[in-house]
């Protein structure tokens, strides 16, 4: 018995220091790539279904047995199953205790099954109107949604939603929802939401966005509700598949997946790198410290209200020397990335939850985790694109002006191409796992004979309306002018 507890011991303290390892690689990148991949373990996403999701209900769920594992799925209440193989513990294991040894995309192809499972639980078949829908008017998209869908109206967002808009007039803007609406109002839920003038969200220098520390000045005791329904909203897209152009700090997406809300100083650096090559230096100044004159306090600007802050009690009459400094630097370092957003972290990670399991989440780091949410920055392969293009109005692959259209794109810069894509699908990222997981797939439509008029693009139904041009230097022009300014947005 003895033994057993010192190998698990052995085992927690092995593990724990290979996570450890590839969180700072995550950081620094002092690996090569693929370094991290094992050879030895052959975990597919195949594989992984037909083990851990019965056939009969389609549900799955992951529950911890101990302090690292294994890992057992369970079934719902009144399923039996058989038990798993050690083979099968240990990969489950592997995919929940140290997932970065599972390629990329495999571990993509797990979580959009385990999404798929729980889509077939929550939302079965049934016809699309028996989920939730909601009125809501363009010019006020995320006070309406904001009211429409809160937990009290709305408790479980895994439903199918069908949205219908009022433009600015407040007449129905023509259309069914019969998904695509429904994915552009997210978008433009998600861009107004996130966007720093709401208040909700800064930038730091590299543009990253992570919770505002006055937020609470702006909206009152309210803001933890704000957080919990953008949580929620993020959520639904991660839970639609849907990609949307939302670039977040490291750090706070650390602290959504991390089993503590709490990140440590490392992190600091996507947040402020001043003020962590500040604190580097601090760390190793070999002169009198105390000449530098520092306290236990940090100076908050928010606002433009200049307000000092105790990092501990009676810290004003602390002075930082050469016995403390390490104290000060993690007091810092955990004001700025801890204290000061903990109640906007810990409510927008409960809204992310009410959507998505974490644990699912926690299949990825930071990094990982903004390319689900984002996109990969990959060149835009038009071979696939193409494979995966629908045709209507008339056209067809092998129509003259579609000739002309793919060889002008064909000579597209990679910018240019971002352009199209996000003018039609309103992202400039392909889909993680290929364009075949486009939905709806991307569209050619035929936009008539009128040779003055410009390309348009209906972003809910990924479709591009392109006029009969069949001169090439005519369609180049036209295109680049409609995507440059990203015209002509209409709702078919």
């Amino acid at each position: 018995m003895g033994h057993r507890l010192w190998c698990q011991d052995l085992h927690v303290v092995i593990t724990n220091l290979v996570k450890m390892l590839k969180s700072r690689d995550t950081r620094r990148n002092f690996c090569p790539p693929n370094h991290w991949l094992s050879e030895q373990e052959d975990i597919r996403a195949d594989k992984v279904t037909q083990l851990y999701v019965p056939a009969a209900r389609h549900v799955w769920r992951f529950r911890r047995m101990g302090r690292i594992g294994p890992l057992q799925s369970t079934l719902d209440v009144g399923l039996e199953s058989p038990p798993l193989s050690v083979s099968e513990e240990r990969q489950l294991a592997i995919l929940t205790e140290l997932p970065f040894v599972v390629p990329f995309e495999e571990r993509v192809k797990i979580f959009q099954r385990l999404i798929y499972a729980d889509k077939q639980e929550v939302q079965g078949d049934g016809p699309f109107l028996d989920g939730i829908n909601v009125t809501i008017r363009r010019n006020y998209i995320y006070e309406d949604a904001y009211d429409k869908l809160s937990p009290e109206n709305e408790p479980d967002l895994r439903k199918r939603i069908r949205v219908h808009l009022l433009n600015a007039h407040g007449l129905d803007e023509a259309g069914i929802d019969g998904g695509g609406i429904f994915r552009e109002f997210l978008n433009e839920l998600l861009k107004s939401g996130f966007n720093p003038n709401q208040g909700f969200f800064k930038t730091t220098n590299e543009g990253l966005l992570y919770p505002n520390p006055a937020a609470q000045m702006l909206v009152g005791d309210s803001f933890a509700r704000h957080y919990y329904f953008l949580g929620r909203m993020l959520g639904k897209a991660l839970y639609e598949n849907m990609l949307v152009e939302l670039p977040f700090a490291g750090f706070f997406l650390s602290k959504l997946l991390g089993t503590s809300a709490d990140v440590d100083i490392h992190h600091l650096a996507s947040l402020d790198p001043e003020v962590y090559r500040n604190l580097l230096f601090l760390k190793s100044y070999g002169g009198d410290v105390e000449e530098l004159g520092l306290n236990f306090t940090v100076v908050n600007n928010d606002l433009g209200e200049a307000q000092v802050v105790e990092l501990k009690c009676g810290g004003k009459d602390i002075p930082v020397t050469s016995a403390n400094r390490i104290a000060y630097i993690h007091l810092v370092a955990d004001y700025r990335l801890n204290r000061q957003i903990r109640q906007h972290c810990l409510a927008f990670r409960q809204g992310l939850a009410n959507v998505l399991n974490l644990e699912w989440l926690r299949m990825f780091d930071q990094q990982e985790i903004q390319v689900l949410i984002s996109g990969a920055q990959v060149p835009i392969s038009l071979e696939d694109l193409k494979s995966f293009t629908n045709y209507s109005g008339g056209y067809s692959a092998d129509h003259p002006v579609i000739r002309v259209f793919w060889r002008v794109v064909e000579g597209f810069s990679d910018e240019e191409k971002r352009k199209l894509l996000k003018f039609v699908t309103s992202c400039s990222r392909p889909p993680l796992l290929g364009f075949k997981e486009l939905h709806p797939a991307f569209c050619i439509h035929n936009g008539g004979p009128d040779l003055e008029r410009l390309p348009t693009a209906s972003t809910c139904m990924n479709l591009l309306k392109l006029p009969e041009f069949q001169d090439e230097a005519l369609l180049r022009g036209k295109l680049l002018y409609a995507i440059e300014g990203a015209a002509g947005f209409e709702l078919s």
